[in-house]
């Protein structure tokens, strides 16, 4: 039997960065995203120093989010290119 699944959050900036994204790349972002509802750690995820916040790459492109197991919630905050995203 399968766990339950966690909600996908996106903050309605990240939705904006996302949407400025060539869509092939969007597509993938969002396949990535919604792959994080059933596992939030996936192989390759990074957890950021100093902040209770994790990474995931998706080619020059970061995903930066919160993750909270008691309310299994996945809180997408920023989408952005590896250079400019941890500003």
């Amino acid at each position: 039997m399968a766990e339950s699944q966690y909600r996908i959050i996106i903050a309605p900036s990240a939705s904006k960065e996302i949407e400025n994204l060539p869509t092939r790349l969007a597509a993938r972002v969002v396949k990535k995203i919604d792959a994080l509802a059933i596992n939030p750690r996936p192989p390759g995820v990074k957890k950021l120093e100093d902040e209770e916040l994790w990474r995931l790459r998706v080619s020059d492109y970061r995903i930066v989010y919160a993750i909270d197991d008691r309310a299994r919630v996945v809180d997408i905050g920023r989408v952005g290119h590896r250079s400019k995203v941890y500003r």
